[in-house]
């Protein structure tokens, strides 16, 4: 029987590493929670906190992170040009107006445009 009340017997000192035999103070595995005789071992491998690239864990559940549609180098650009920060067109340069919180898209009277944001 497999220690499945205890989770860190493959931890412990005393762990017997067989597949028959949990531990060699008790054979058939330990009764609640916990376990009194657990003895941390030393040599014992430390869990590894694994995640894919890309992911993330929250509250023990695999989170992919979206996939990121501009690079750092491309955000910054776009505080340089974009009428959003700068408050004129990139082309003509002629002034938007001051309400930019509810704008979608951005058209200029020069043809230039950009919804993208």
């Amino acid at each position: 029987m497999l220690c499945q009340n205890f989770l860190q017997c493959d931890n412990c000192l005393l762990y017997s590493h067989n597949p028959h035999l949990v531990c060699v103070v008790h054979p058939d595995g330990v009764e609640g929670e916990s376990c009194l005789d657990f003895r941390l071992d030393p040599n014992a491998e430390a869990e590894e906190l694994w995640q894919p690239e890309g992911a993330s864990y929250y509250n023990g559940e695999l989170i992919l992170q979206p996939q990121q549609r501009w690079t750092q180098q491309q955000k910054l650009e776009l505080l340089d040009w974009h009428p959003m920060f700068t408050g004129r067109c990139p082309q003509c340069s002629a002034e938007f107006d001051r309400d930019w919180s509810a704008r979608v898209h951005w058209d200029c009277e020069c043809g230039w445009m950009d919804d993208s944001i």
